[in-house]
């Protein structure tokens, strides 16, 4: 690889460079015939379409080959199993794995077009709601740059995570069909379809050798159809696939019905059962909500583990060794229905006895958990399972029974404890602890942050915890340097190699040899200048997507994430009306230049959230048209955040907003990615941020506030924000001007939620934590004035971020969970011939 015209390059042999020759002539093939388009009538969108289906031909080929390979190589395989894959933009990613990137853009330019603004006209895939959809798209890159065969499974919903629009400062929804065009890069896979069964009843028989057998007859079929996304390795001829399912009735419509003249119930059925891979997310707080997302659980479980097995049959003659050759890694609680449908395939339709079935089950699955709170674990009404899944409410009862058998016999727990690992929640209404079931069913339990794996079995699974203590195991979560440096930045990318050469592509830890130079001032102020170049591509997305003109020299302060209340979006604004405050009561103040951005969505159902964005708004409206700050203070909401506006947002960033409440971020990846691109972090030792204090000392980074010990301390002791409120003339100044409207004086009371929240009950202690943040933003303001200095944490930041590469969580999965060896590199080979 080298660097040149400010990207780094994938070198390609003689052999390659002759073939691809031949990749203009397909192109306007794709352009002529699959597009149908002539030199009269091509527009941009048309030249996306052709190159898509120009670099699907040249993915399938490569694809194809690591299938021939896996064939002859016959490795343990690792599936992936989430409902959520955050995958973005695809194509130009494939082209920087492939090495393709500015051979592309030469002869899209010899077409008279400019290959950054065709690469505009892809929809992100949004089939996620956030950062766990986002660590599975990252998974994915890493396992086929390893060599890996590692494959995704998920549901390819027809509308992802809807489209935001700010109107009259609120949040609206709108659908987002981003396959609405097509996508060109696809596979279709018509002849890999799985029937899917729900509903019926469960039937008994006693075989011919005496023994009880059960049979499922479910009373509704629907078919799941198979859309490969291949995922190429970066400099690796390897390429895995995304497998997403689509459903299908497994009938088009009722002929009965039809000639009867009833049209409308005649296509109802498939209209149903279609809806399952309709839409991510459905509203659960009905009945109907709650039994399709039940069903999309199931839908993808089902269709994934009938693939794999008659993938594992078609190379072995029996699944006796079924765990040496597969292991599959639960992305949350979602798909932990795999396990009893595992057991079920085992049991009823294989006719395996219990223990050997239980057996293979516990070798297969592992189980990747993502928050230590309790009410985000998953728990469905037994009633609900009995009468969508009858079977496999037996199959969990069974399960239940026999493990709380062990445990009792074992005498590690005493009752209470034993009834909080039980899968099965007693009460008026009986539950299925989803969480329960993961645990009991796999092979490892991981969290994803140091502080996040200690404090799961602390908590939440602090019995489970004394019973397998050697089941549980921390994995910090990565981000894929491909994305989120080599794509996202890539001046900043060329000014590394160019120092350090291009190595730290698949070796991030390479960028240690960056702290060689820091001393450097020529190299300094070739650093500064990339972050400057991006703060002014940053304020032009800015004006464009909301007319706000800010001042790129000044501090770019970035909140970007999903919006929740612990993650405390709320705290960033107290503190930036505070701010505002005093200016307005001494205009002549010094301050250092503030740009704030926010950026994230909230759940359409979460009223708090939703209100958060609100205030946030008109906070800005008031700040942003008011004289006596201007200069001084901007406030930018950008809407609609998602992964092709993040690509833009994080390059341009100084400093990052990491302040949930510690205890209750997981782990965290925006906080990687603004590390990766020279961004400093503002945060709480919470999720990650503890790991990154720990690599670049704290000198480095800015924390502030209470610690885990000290939060849950503090609420044992009987929490009361009014105190800390009274104590702080600052706090008590701002939530005044809430009460009193200063910030929606057209709609009377419309924040007192949100005041009333912080003053009586403040979950998430932001008055508890509002002054030592406040001071620790103090010190960001008065460091950031100093350049120089800036400027050497922001590289001594990035060189120290080689640890949170999702390639190393991968290492550490293949080494630790699925026990698999990463197969040798085979470099990309001229395979792709042009009929």
């Amino acid at each position: 690889m080298i660097v040149e015209n400010n990207r780094l390059i994938t070198l390609l042999s003689e052999e390659q460079k002759a073939d691809l020759v031949s990749l203009e002539k397909q192109f306007a093939h794709h352009l002529e015939y699959t597009i149908g388009k002539n030199k009269y009538t091509i527009g941009n969108a048309d030249i996306y379409k052709a190159l898509g289906h120009t670099v699907r031909d040249f993915l399938i080929d490569r694809l194809n080959v690591t299938n021939e390979r896996y064939r002859n190589e016959d490795p343990k395989k690792i599936y992936y199993f989430s409902l959520e894959f955050l995958m973005g933009r695809t194509l130009m990613n494939a082209l920087i794995n492939l090495g393709l990137y500015d051979i592309i853009k030469q002869m899209i330019g010899s077409f008279g077009f400019d290959l950054e603004s065709i690469l505009e006209f892809e929809m992100d895939a949004g089939l996620g709601n956030g950062g766990l959809g986002r660590l599975a798209a990252c998974f994915l890159d890493s396992m086929a740059t390893l060599n890996i065969p590692g494959f995704g499974y998920g549901i390819r919903y027809d509308y992802g995570i809807f489209n935001q629009i700010i109107a009259n400062g609120s949040q609206l929804e709108m659908p987002d069909h981003w396959d609405a065009d097509g996508v060109p890069y696809e596979v279709i896979r018509p002849d890999i379809t799985f029937s899917v069964g729900f509903s019926g009843h469960t039937e008994t028989r006693i075989s011919g050798k005496g023994k009880l057998q059960y049979e499922w007859i479910p009373n509704e079929t629907v078919l799941a159809s198979a859309h490969d996304c291949p995922v190429p390795g970066f400099n690796t001829s390897t390429v895995n696939y995304l497998r997403l399912w689509t459903a299908k009735s497994s009938e088009e419509f009722n002929l009965d019905y039809f000639n009867h003249g009833d049209y409308m119930k005649a296509v109802q059925d498939k209209s149903i059962s279609e809806n399952i891979s309709k839409v991510l997310y459905p509203n659960d707080t009905t009945e109907q909500g709650k039994m399709l997302r039940l069903k999309q659980q199931y839908f993808m479980v089902c269709a994934s583990l009938q693939d794999i097995i008659v993938q594992h049959k078609q190379a072995h003659v029996s699944l006796d060794h079924l765990s040496d050759k597969i292991a599959i890694q639960l992305n949350d609680t979602h798909p932990s229905i795999g396990i009893a449908e595992l057991m079920r395939v085992l049991l009823d339709l294989e006719d395996w006895d219990w223990d050997r079935a239980w057996d293979l089950t516990t070798k297969i699955f592992s189980y990747t958990n993502h928050t230590v709170l309790p009410e985000a674990l998953e728990t469905w009404k037994v009633s609900l399972i009995e009468t969508l899944l009858p079977r496999h409410m037996q199959i969990i009862y069974e399960i239940n029974h026999r493990f709380l058998e062990e445990v009792r016999k074992s005498g590690k727990l005493n009752e209470t404890e034993i009834e909080e690992v039980s899968i099965i929640q007693e009460g008026a209404e009986k539950r299925i602890r989803m969480a329960n079931l993961a645990v009991v069913g796999a092979n490892k339990v991981n969290g994803v942050a140091a502080l996040h794996s200690d404090l799961i079995i602390k908590t939440i699974f602090k019995s489970f915890y004394k019973i397998f203590p050697s089941k549980f195991n921390n994995k910090t979560n990565g981000i894929t340097p491909r994305r989120w440096l080599i794509q996202s930045n890539p001046s900043l990318t060329a000014l590394i190699a160019k120092k350090i050469g291009p190595s730290f592509a698949t070796d991030l830890e390479k960028l240690r040899d960056l702290e060689n130079h820091i001393g450097d001032a020529e190299f300094r102020n070739d650093w500064a200048n990339v972050k400057q170049i991006n703060k002014q591509s940053l304020a032009k997305l800015i004006k464009g997507d909301t007319g706000i003109v800010i001042d790129p020299n000044s501090m770019i302060d970035v909140q970007v994430k999903r919006f929740h209340e612990y993650k405390r979006q709320l705290l960033n604004i107290l503190r930036v009306i505070a701010l505002y405050r005093r200016i307005k009561e001494n205009p002549g103040i010094t301050i250092t230049p503030r740009t704030v951005i926010f950026g994230g969505k909230a759940a359409p159902g979460y009223y708090m959230a939703k209100l958060i964005i609100k205030l946030i708004n008109n906070v800005a409206s008031i700040i942003n048209h008011d004289r006596d700050v201007d200069g001084r203070l901007k406030v930018v909401f950008l809407p609609n955040y998602r992964v092709s506006l993040a690509e833009r947002i994080i390059p341009g960033t100084n400093l990052s907003e990491q302040i949930s409440t510690a205890g209750t971020e997981a782990s965290g990846t925006s906080n990687m990615k603004f590390m990766l691109n020279g961004a400093l972090t503002i945060g709480t030792l919470d999720g990650a941020n503890v790991e990154m204090l720990e690599e670049v000392g704290r000198e480095n980074i800015y924390i502030f506030g209470l610690k885990t010990e000290e939060v849950f301390a503090t609420k044992q002791e009987g929490y009361s924000p009014r105190d800390w409120i009274e104590k702080n003339e600052d706090m008590s100044r701002v939530l005044r001007m809430i009460r009193e409207n200063f910030f929606s004086q057209n709609e009377l009371g419309i924040f007192m939620p949100i005041h009333d929240s912080l003053f009586y009950t403040d979950t998430y202690l932001l008055m508890a934590d509002f002054k030592a943040y406040d001071e620790m933003q103090k010190k960001v303001a008065q460091d950031f004035r100093n350049h120089e200095e800036w400027t050497k944490k922001t590289i001594l930041n990035v060189a120290r971020a080689g640890k949170f590469s999702s390639d190393r969580t991968i290492r550490e999965y293949a080494k630790d969970i699925w026990k698999v060896p990463l197969l040798p590199t085979v470099p990309p080979q001229t395979s792709y011939q042009l009929g």
